[in-house]
């Protein structure tokens, strides 16, 4: 199966541009990683992934969409991304995710990847934009893979999306990629509408075929105004994930990411872990785009983007998730977040301002967290790469997940640190749990 995947990525994709990612992303990442996890035996602490929304704005009106899709259009110019960049990379990093809205509508989106070659951009896209010259701009910049989302079959994309005729526009971008030799991968938000259509080896096939090499498989998270709950999955639905990637994984020659499992099949949870945090299209930093608070902004100059990411909010972010569950808090514990934001005062940091009266009418649901139902990978080059790329770095050490777990307290910091408080909190109701 190695053979049979490596033997297509030197076929199917141009030379320079699989160079460009074993290098920028494969080697550079490693070391951000190991300087990662450096700083944390320091107690220092600084992501090595980040991912940016550069603009807010979309062609599509998905069904659960928590980003302010038809709000006034906001975007990350070209200098603000420059300076981010510039000091992520002081910091060892190489690697951004770029997400939105969609990112193709972004005026400066080929500028700002071609002003950083020795990065690499994995851009999460609906594919529409991506034209046959735009892929040809994609090959010759190299450091770049469109990440392009399919959500089922033509009846199904086009209710999930909100729009007649998605699917087709979709699979055009994905060959104008393809056919350009673009290194190019598919994702999917599995939902109970789409779950029987993508979670199958046929689909796999099909993308083999195509000469796709990568697939992500994410699940639905009901967040937003319109959260769409009735296409949330159960526990089950979501084991029936984690044994289809593992499965699939030691058998197909196509490379399947999550984000959400170590090699041993435990929860985890990327924001909780420190791995990577989430930057808005105000340029507000987040710790996850599903949770959106921010007491910290890139474009402030009064401090460094290594104190912002070293922030109270974030820092007890960490620490309450990490001590509430190995899932997600968000859906496990929204009540606990919510505390979390209102002892901080942490600004919503949507335009539509409604994200603390969503969070205080979120159903406890359950997330990837599911113990004693661990999968651990059958793939032995996964489980090497997860134990020492993609763990949990220490996050969940000494933490007990049980009921009766004590509680998490908000520290006391120094009076020159503490954010303001809100009426009503007090040090007793400070404590979380």
């Amino acid at each position: 199966m190695y053979l049979r995947m490596a033997k297509r990525a030197l076929l199917e994709t141009d030379k320079r541009l699989l160079w460009k990612f074993l290098w920028n992303m494969g080697v550079k990442g490693t070391l951000s990683v190991v300087k990662f996890k450096r700083r944390l035996k320091r107690g220092d602490f600084f992501p090595p992934f980040l991912y940016v929304s550069v603009i807010n704005s979309c062609n599509l009106r998905c069904q659960g969409c928590w980003v302010d899709v038809a709000a006034k259009q906001e975007k990350l110019d070209v200098e603000t991304m420059g300076r981010l960049i510039a000091d992520s990379k002081k910091m060892g990093n190489s690697f951004f995710g770029i997400v939105g809205g969609e990112p193709f509508m972004h005026p400066e989106l080929l500028q700002i990847i071609e002003q950083h070659p020795d990065c690499y951009f994995q851009v999460f896209t609906n594919g529409h934009f991506i034209t046959d010259e735009v892929a040809k701009t994609l090959r010759r910049l190299g450091n770049v893979t469109p990440l392009i989302s399919v959500e089922g079959n033509e009846i199904v994309s086009d209710e999930r999306r909100g729009r007649g005729g998605v699917l087709s526009k979709t699979i055009e971008g994905i060959q104008n990629c393809l056919n350009n030799k673009v290194f190019t991968g598919v994702c999917t938000s599995v939902c109970n509408t789409n779950i029987d259509d993508t979670l199958k080896e046929e689909w796999l096939d099909r993308l083999i075929e195509m000469g796709v090499l990568y697939t992500w498989f994410h699940v639905y998270r009901p967040m937003g105004p319109d959260a769409s709950p009735e296409l949330c999955l159960t526990p089950e639905d979501q084991l029936r994930i984690r044994k289809f990637v593992v499965e699939m994984r030691a058998k197909k020659p196509i490379a399947i990411i999550d984000a959400y499992f170590d090699g041993e099949g435990r929860a985890l949870c990327p924001a909780a872990t420190g791995i990577s945090h989430h930057i808005n299209p105000w340029g507000g930093i987040e710790p996850c785009p599903i949770i959106q608070f921010a007491t910290d902004n890139i474009r402030d100059e009064s401090k460094s983007l290594h104190e912002k990411f070293n922030s109270p909010f974030l820092s007890d972010f960490r620490k309450l998730a990490a001590e509430t569950t190995r899932g997600c808090i968000v859906l496990e514990r929204p009540d606990l977040l919510e505390e979390l934001v209102v002892l901080h005062d942490a600004p919503d940091a949507t335009a539509r301002k409604t994200a603390l009266a969503e969070l205080r009418a979120m159903e406890v649901r359950t997330s990837q967290f599911n113990p004693g139902h661990e999968i651990p990978e059958k793939s032995l080059a996964y489980r090497l790469i997860k134990r020492f790329l993609f763990c949990d770095f220490g996050a969940y050490r000494g933490a007990d997940h049980s009921q009766s777990a004590a509680p998490f307290v908000l520290k006391t910091r120094d009076e020159e640190h503490a954010p303001p408080q809100p009426s009503g909190v007090t040090a007793e109701s400070a404590t979380v749990g």
